[in-house]
């Protein structure tokens, strides 16, 4: 208790984990987080884990109902490397519950790549673990709010300058294009990841090889939204060039080049696109031109 009131996540190392973690008897929960902070592992996603983690952590330290029940800490690679020797662990950040009695789990393990590492999926893992609830509260953040005033204010000023020409609001080519990149960011899956919080990619720590497409179905990466918005994109260009060189008053050779690019962007990215949905969905015989 007195370790928490100094600080939220209390930082363990070899003896202090079997001392007060392993060692019997204990009437408190402990959740860990492993992970591996130091630059030279450069492991991101541990520090983007580990800023959910202290948030979680403060959220229960500062609230009305913080009791010894459970307490928060977390065990560096190069602090307690004998822990995750000790637990055959091989990966960071790994979440870990250890219960009162008897040893942990398999539901004690958090599922990280299925969940996401948000502060709040982490508070409902913990209820289920632990029957204490922990009601998430951020810091407040004045980046939104400030970047929506200035962006008004930026619309206000030109609506302004142009107060008598108003002509460009009517834009048809304008609007399509903000509706579209609206329609394109919304479905690569960028609300799931304001919701879900997963990591940007993920780091084999033992092979050093780095995944952009997560190999599930029901979870996702930041980089695989991007890399999904990008085709998309480029499959819409494609339909565009088409119509285009279908519908333009232009001379034929520049619609034939029109219409050649057109059909090679779309039969290109979207044959990617078929390749990444077949190596999520496994077993379904996606196919266009990748096998």
């Amino acid at each position: 208790m007195d370790w928490t009131s100094k600080r939220s996540v209390i930082r363990m190392n070899g003896d202090k984990f079997r001392r007060f973690v392993k060692a019997p008897p204990r009437n408190y929960s402990v959740v860990i987080m492993f992970t591996a902070l130091q630059p030279q592992r450069q492991c991101g996603v541990c520090r983007q884990a580990d800023e959910e983690f202290q948030v979680l952590a403060n959220s229960w330290r500062y609230s009305s109902a913080f009791t010894n029940k459970v307490f928060f800490a977390s065990v560096d690679f190069d602090e307690g490397s004998d822990v995750f020797q000790m637990l055959n662990m091989n990966s960071a950040p790994t979440f870990l519950h250890f219960p009162p009695k008897g040893k942990p789990r398999r539901s004690d393990t958090y599922e990280l790549q299925v969940r996401g590492f948000a502060a709040e999926q982490l508070a409902r893992w913990v209820a289920d673990r632990t029957d204490v609830q922990i009601r998430v509260i951020r810091p407040p953040n004045y980046a939104g709010p400030l970047l929506l005033g200035f962006l008004l204010a930026v619309i206000g000023g030109l609506a302004y300058l142009r107060r008598h020409n108003l002509e460009f609001l009517f834009n048809r080519n304008m609007w399509a294009f903000s509706a579209l990149g609206f329609v394109l960011i919304m479905t690569s899956g960028q609300m799931w990841n304001h919701i879900r919080g997963p990591p940007y990619a993920h780091k084999n720590p033992s092979t050093g090889q780095v995944s952009y497409i997560h190999g599930s179905s029901q979870a996702q990466f930041v980089a695989e939204t991007h890399i999904v918005l990008l085709f998309n994109a480029a499959v819409t260009m494609g339909m565009v060039l088409l119509c285009e060189a279908a519908t333009s008053d232009l001379d034929i050779g520049k619609r034939k080049i029109m219409c050649v690019a057109g059909v090679g962007l779309v039969m290109l990215f979207f044959s990617w696109l078929l390749s990444i949905f077949r190596a999520k969905y496994h077993g379904y015989p996606y196919s266009f031109l990748l096998s």
